[in-house]
């Protein structure tokens, strides 16, 4: 199986690079992407929009000579979410990392501090104690070194989706700062946060408890559920 893995805010393509081979020890294509504008610190990205991320993701999902699976970590979930929609047919499995499905006008986080069209990384200490858990000293210093900022409008764009074939997706989230029963009971209470999960016909919760970055504090076991899901793949 191919799967096509989609970093969230201010990570690039490289982000995934100790995922990648025990995804590929298992016998399956793992592709890395880096979404438009994060190529480098240098790149311009002031005018890339939240579609542009989707439909550089519907190409790799076109060129793919058999349906993919899709992964999308934190706000990649967006631009996952927009290709499932668009391309329901081509994707055999979405995997959603701390994160889930995005609905029709989702935002990733409109609040973040923009600079001249980007959003920096800001300081770790805006995040909520869960999400830094396993990130020590080392590791958020190879998290700075490595992160670029993110274009604003894929932060604060709505998401648009227009086909209901996108709830047909088999859907795995994999929990990490927050719980999976937490999840649960918020789809047992209605909660916003999982309305769109919990209309897909196929969905699983599994938990790696860990922080918001997996890809970064446990990425063999990351890889490892990510095989398990793609093995439960039909």
């Amino acid at each position: 199986m191919r799967i096509i893995l989609v970093p969230g805010l201010w990570l690039d393509g490289a982000s995934w690079a100790e995922v990648v081979p025990g995804i590929e020890a298992a016998g399956h294509v793992a592709e890395a992407v880096t979404p438009p504008g994060l190529e480098s610190r240098d790149a311009d990205r002031s005018g890339i929009t939240l579609q542009d991320h989707v439909d550089a993701l519907v190409a790799r999902v076109d060129a793919a000579d058999r349906p993919v699976v899709l992964v999308g970590h934190s706000g990649g979930a967006s631009v996952v979410s927009g290709a499932a929609d668009a391309r329901p047919d081509r994707v055999a499995r979405a995997i959603y990392v701390d994160a889930g499905p995005a609905g029709e006008g989702g935002i990733v986080n409109d609040e973040l501090p923009a600079e001249n069209g980007e959003i920096p990384l800001p300081d770790l200490g805006a995040f909520e104690e869960p999400e830094l858990r396993d990130l020590d000293e080392a590791l958020t210093a190879r998290f700075r070194a490595m992160a670029i900022p993110s274009p604003e409008r894929v932060s604060t764009d709505p998401l648009h989706l227009t086909d209901e074939r996108r709830y047909d997706v088999p859907t795995t989230v994999i929990a990490t700062s927050t719980p999976g029963d937490l999840l649960r009971q918020f789809i047992a209470g209605g909660h916003p946060y999982v309305r769109e999960l919990s209309r897909m016909k196929d969905y699983e919760i599994v938990d790696l408890p860990t922080g918001h970055w997996p890809q970064l504090t446990k990425p063999v076991e990351l890889a490892a559920a990510i095989v398990a899901a793609v093995d439960r793949t039909s």
